[in-house]
């Protein structure tokens, strides 16, 4: 009796979960820029296509035949006074065939609000990954005043995992895309859409083709190699992101103004080198776990090292593994064994140490600071920045009017007791 009893109280308290899978979280302790904005957010789901973009699937050494390449893409943006917030996404788990409900904050196909123009933010996923990978963010920056567009890359998601080859050369290409197609966009999105003020959030290879995008061009050593094959295309055609290349001169837009890149990957694997890391000009705020074992954390600091044509910061949660956070909470139903992966895909999202929450809350907090800053020109955000390097290190000292003490110099923004793991490295330009 005692395991029937057991059972039904496991079987009502996972109910609810399993219907919720909220993503929009924030817990009492996170720091003070992750809590959502003033604006209720709207969400759309839109398509846009790419004429006769290069076919990478179907090239072979001899030719390069093109196709259309057609994105789909969450767009979220601040609603309308009154819209009445909440709602939900239908999305599929890592496995690509197990369909989950997602529950967050922002309203299905609310009006935008009028008489404003908000920055342009494009959130592009991992390999694999989908445009849902990184919703938190999504809604949580446009409560706060921004338009954020977020793609399934094809070739690179759950239910569409192509060739590599398609995802190291289409991502920054896909990006730089995006940014035209929102900036083209004649309707009441375009209207509230500022595109000349555009910021990237890439994780893992989505800030591989961010750092491209930025003006990090590729390695020769990268784009000559032909072992193993999933490294490079047919045909030379990965060259079109070497640095020094016409066609990356020609994928530098100066309409991007800020990077987040999470976990990038390819420096691991020599994909850049130091000078083609120079190039890039666009100011870069990293994230990445200690320990990541995909990415490579020492490569990472060699991305954080080797920037140096731009201010950059480097914020390392420590003891966090490749999934430090980007992902959304793993859904309930990743804890259940796949049947087509074998496993159950929890792995995907979850980090071993580190509460996913608390992971979004602090990129979201941090996010929010550097866009402000390189977006919106909110120079008082840099103090979110100006903080003693190891988080442990900071002094909690107040007066009795609750005033920061001459002494004081705990984290901006984090509460007392929760800067924790977490250390911020910063280089200047040279």
């Amino acid at each position: 009796m005692r395991h029937l009893i057991l059972a039904l109280f496991v079987a009502v308290q996972s109910a609810p979960l399993a219907a919720e899978n909220r993503i929009d979280l924030i817990r009492p302790d996170a720091p003070e820029r992750a809590a959502l904005g003033d604006y209720v957010v709207g969400v759309r789901t839109m398509s846009f296509t790419d004429p006769d973009r290069l076919d990478i699937v179907a090239a072979t050494e001899d030719a390069a035949p093109t196709a259309d390449r057609e994105i789909t893409v969450e767009i979220w943006y601040p609603a309308a006074d009154g819209t009445a917030p909440g709602g939900s996404y239908t999305a599929l788990l890592r496995d690509g065939t197990t369909e989950v409900t997602l529950t967050g904050s922002a309203a299905r196909d609310a009006d935008p609000a009028q008489g404003e123009r908000f920055p342009l933010v494009l959130l592009s996923h991992g390999y694999p990954g989908n445009r849902f990978l990184m919703s938190h963010l999504g809604e949580n920056l446009a409560s706060k005043g921004y338009v954020v567009v977020s793609a399934d890359h094809p070739d690179s998601i759950y239910s569409d995992m192509g060739p590599f080859p398609s995802t190291l050369v289409n991502r920054p290409v896909d990006q730089a895309f995006l940014l035209d197609a929102m900036a083209g966009l004649d309707d009441e999105i375009g209207a509230i859409t500022d595109a000349d003020r555009t910021g990237v959030v890439g994780y893992s290879m989505g800030g591989y083709g961010a750092l491209i995008f930025g003006g990090a061009g590729l390695s020769q050593s990268a784009v000559e190699r032909r072992e193993p094959a999933h490294y490079n295309a047919p045909g030379d055609l990965l060259a079109r992101n070497a640095a020094g290349s016409a066609a990356h001169a020609d994928l530098i837009d100066p309409r991007l103004k800020a990077i987040v890149a999470i976990g990038p990957w390819g420096r691991n694997r020599d994909f850049w080198d130091a000078d083609g890391l120079a190039r890039l000009e666009t100011p870069l705020l990293l994230v990445a776990g200690g320990e990541d074992d995909v990415s490579e954390y020492p490569a990472i600091r060699e991305i954080f090292e080797e920037t140096s044509g731009t201010n950059r910061y480097l914020l390392t949660l420590e003891g966090a593994n490749h999934n430090a956070a980007a992902p959304i909470p793993a859904p309930r139903e990743a804890w259940e064994v796949s049947e087509s992966l074998g496993r159950a895909p929890f792995d995907h999202y979850a980090d071993a140490i580190w509460d996913n929450v608390r992971m979004n809350n602090i990129l979201q907090h941090f996010t929010t600071a550097f866009f402000a800053i390189h977006l919106k020109g909110f120079s008082d955000a840099a103090d979110y920045f100006d903080l003693v390097e190891n988080a442990e290190d900071g002094v909690w000292s107040m007066t009795e009017s609750g005033d920061p003490a001459a002494d004081h110099t705990y984290w901006t923004g984090f509460p007392d007791r929760s800067a924790k793991g977490l250390r911020l490295e910063q280089r200047l330009a040279e």
